[in-house]
């Protein structure tokens, strides 16, 4: 028996249903197993005012309530859910390789059209319930590859080798000038700029500890490439040391100049992530491409006609 009450469906289990799933129940009324899979998957599914899983067993004399799925198309276009690739998945982790322009998970000022998001369902793991899954993060603006736990156990040993400094992240950033060494470390605590409290810097009240490696990877007329190796990992890290070191990455709002080579976005890219797979110890080794835009600022730049030796 079913009646309409406002917008949803009230179907009161009879005595030949029970002891059905919900999903088949439902899709009995419904006509569609599907469609009663993603009503209960939407939360629009209620049992006796309570939301229940499609696995449970119905009960004579049970209420069920069906409503409606809210209108996805509006609020996609105004909410964008955010593009990534998966490079590695397995049923541990994922690594994905994340465009610029997104943001990794919800914050003051970004709400939606998080990675986080676009990850509902797939990502798992930590204390914080706005962050299943994240081990570590990128700046909105830097593209490249991340790692997502998707189990408990698998956020909590990545995290600890993360802490160890056992997970190798390897970053290619354009930078303005050419470093005195063709190879070195900048060994400078980081914390919240005394002034710009939305920036880091190296003249902070509360400094910690942060080193950063770099090594020479191309020379060009004005500008180096770098390959870049995080020993720590502190908020806006590379893009605070290189700028304190006089050499800022190309197209830097925030510490250096927009709009460099014709950029609207920093040229860092996180093109190589390597660990030890957090269940079964064997070592992934995962590889990200420049993204077209960084290409072609590369290619925008002018080689010099030295050889680079490297």
């Amino acid at each position: 028996m079913s009646s309409r009450v406002n917008d949803s469906v009230r179907i009161e289990v009879p005595k030949t249903a029970e002891g059905r799933r919900l999903d088949a129940f439902l899709a009995a009324e419904l006509g569609s197993r599907s469609r009663a899979q993603r009503l209960i998957s939407g939360g629009v599914v209620t049992v006796d005012g309570r939301q229940r899983a499609k696995r449970h067993l119905v009960v004579a004399g049970e209420a069920v309530e069906v409503g409606e799925l809210p209108q996805t198309a509006p609020a996609a276009a105004s909410h964008p859910v955010a593009g990534f690739t998966v490079v590695y998945a397995d049923p541990a982790l994922m690594v994905v390789d994340k465009p610029a322009g997104v943001v990794v998970h919800p914050g003051r000022g970004n709400a939606t059209g998080t990675l986080v998001q676009a990850l509902a369902g797939l990502a798992a793991g930590g204390e914080d319930p706005s962050r299943p899954g994240i081990v570590h993060r990128l700046d909105r603006n830097t593209s490249g590859l991340l790692v997502v736990a998707r189990t408990e156990t698998a956020h909590r040993r990545l995290r600890e080798q993360l802490a160890r400094r056992q997970m190798r992240r390897e970053y290619l950033a354009l930078v303005e000038g050419r470093p005195t060494a063709r190879s070195g470390t900048i060994d400078a605590p980081i914390g919240r700029d005394r002034r710009l409290r939305t920036l880091m810097s190296l003249d902070t009240d509360h400094p910690r500890e942060a080193r950063t490696h770099f090594v020479v990877e191309r020379t060009l007329a004005a500008h180096t490439l770098l390959r870049i190796r995080l020993e720590t990992g502190r908020t806006h890290q590379i893009r605070v040391h290189l700028a304190g070191i006089g050499h800022p990455v190309c197209g830097d709002p925030d510490y250096g100049q927009a709009g460099t080579l014709g950029l609207d976005r920093q040229f860092l890219h996180a093109a190589r992530l390597a660990f030890a797979h957090p269940l079964t110890g064997v070592q992934l080794d995962l590889r990200s491409e420049l993204p077209e835009e960084l290409q072609g600022a590369l290619a925008r730049a002018q080689p010099t006609a030295e050889p680079s030796g490297g």
